[in-house]
């Protein structure tokens, strides 16, 4: 991982979450980075580590594929496979910089891969739980070599004011949002799609 490209893309990250609430950051990880947590997913999806994702939360949660589509496994930070810790460490220098430039109270972050089959898609929605504030800024890491536009599967982010902005999910671009500002979804793709996908999370009010 290159430092100083970090570095530059959380500058960014900062910037534009003060502007506007939301951030893409093309090549946040370089692609030989990418590429290792896309093999880490796969041979995790080939271990059987991964389930059918669900929407609610505790007893309310329901697995309804119409509304969501993908598989998920779920990260733990302390994992100490060096492909997810190395997303850790970028993801925690992120954090540190929302903060001191911020002042959003971030004090952790959650994650999971996500795979999404040919033709799945997951409607519109926001990330903020109705009963709890805790997520804060939602984050979206795409782990996909080779991605055109052709291909479909872009994230579809709803500004404010009716307008909208799709992003690809090409590899090692980082998407950033406000959990609670921002509805978005995912758009149907014509082959597999693959992301870490997660949550900068405060303690709950």
């Amino acid at each position: 991982m290159n430092p100083a490209v970090v570095e530059s893309a959380i500058e960014g990250i900062c910037a534009a979450i003060a502007d506007e609430g939301w951030a893409v950051v093309p090549d946040f990880l370089p692609a030989a980075a990418v590429d290792a947590l896309a093999e880490d997913a796969r041979q995790r999806d080939a271990a059987g580590e991964f389930r059918q994702a669900a929407v609610g939360r505790n007893s309310q949660r329901a697995e309804h594929r119409v509304i969501r589509g993908d598989r998920i496994a779920w990260l733990d930070e302390a994992d100490a496979n060096p492909v997810a810790q190395a997303a850790w460490r970028a993801f925690a220098e992120v954090r540190r910089a929302l903060n001191a430039t911020l002042y959003l109270g971030l004090f952790a972050f959650e994650g999971h891969y996500a795979i999404y089959p040919p033709g799945a898609l997951y409607q519109r929605h926001r990330d903020r739980f109705r009963d709890s504030d805790a997520r804060v800024l939602s984050c979206v890491l795409y782990l996909n070599r080779g991605w055109t536009a052709k291909h479909g599967g872009q994230l579809r982010l709803h500004l404010d004011g009716d307008r909208w902005r799709d992003v690809d999910p090409a590899g090692g671009t980082l998407a950033c949002f406000l959990s609670e500002r921002f509805e978005h979804e995912v758009l149907p793709a014509k082959r597999e799609r693959l992301a870490l996908t997660g949550w900068f999370r405060r303690r709950e009010s």
